[in-house]
């Protein structure tokens, strides 16, 4: 039964609508990523404010790839200038920063950068779980190569092998922008969790949005499949 304090452990944001945001005020799309940077850094300073244990982020993922070339650029600088910019903050804030996918096939400069932020911020006590040429076929795909070389292929053998294995399961997942589908994002993770779609478009999304968001999970009694 749901209990008046309730609060989610773990949320993960499918951040969409950058583009639009762009299109809508007839600038470059690569202004809309940097709005979309602005919201991701208003919404992790807030999280001292919540319950909160662990945020996930869908920040790129491996179909992206497809996208204009001169935008993937554009999104890999943004990268490189958040890590840089932002894990002083990060590590002052007692934020630990956790990756999902092949991020180590990014960039070398890049993978080092996300190397040297995992090892400065491994003890923090609150996670930002940030989705890096992530999809959520592939990761269940390897998971279960893993879990079958170790022996009979059970739903707890293979999510030991899952990227969020470390994280708290997932309970609320929010996406922006008004589209209504996961996008490969945390199928497996997403099997009983609260979801939570606004027109919203992601760069607009405030932290006061977000705690709107925690509270509409409060008022939601979570069955997991009974009555």
């Amino acid at each position: 039964m749901r209990s008046d304090t309730q609060s989610p452990r773990h949320v993960a944001i499918i951040m969409d609508g950058n583009g639009r945001w762009a299109k809508r005020r007839h600038l470059p799309r690569v202004m809309g990523h940097r709005k979309g940077v602005e919201a991701v850094r208003e919404l992790v300073r807030s999280l001292k404010d919540t319950q909160v244990e662990c945020l996930t982020l869908y920040a790129f993922s491996s179909e992206n790839w497809k996208r204009p070339e001169d935008e993937v650029d554009d999104l890999m600088d943004l990268m490189r200038k958040f890590i840089k910019s932002d894990l002083p903050e990060f590590i002052a804030n007692d934020v630990k920063l956790h990756i999902l996918g092949d991020w180590q096939a990014l960039a070398p400069d890049i993978v080092a950068m996300l190397e040297d932020a995992l090892e400065q911020t491994s003890k923090g006590s609150r996670t930002l779980a940030v989705a890096l040429n992530y999809g959520a076929q592939a990761e269940i795909v390897a998971a279960a190569r893993k879990a079958a070389a170790g022996g009979e292929i059970t739903e707890e053998s293979l999510a030991e092998h899952l990227y969020t294995a470390p994280l708290p399961p997932l309970d609320l997942l929010i996406r922006t922008s008004g589209e209504v589908r996961l996008s490969n994002f945390l199928l497996w993770q997403a099997a009983y969790a609260e979801m939570i779609f606004t027109d919203v478009l992601w760069p607009d999304f405030t932290p006061e949005m977000f705690k709107q968001a925690l509270a509409d999970f409060g008022d939601r009694e979570r069955r997991f499949g009974g009555r």
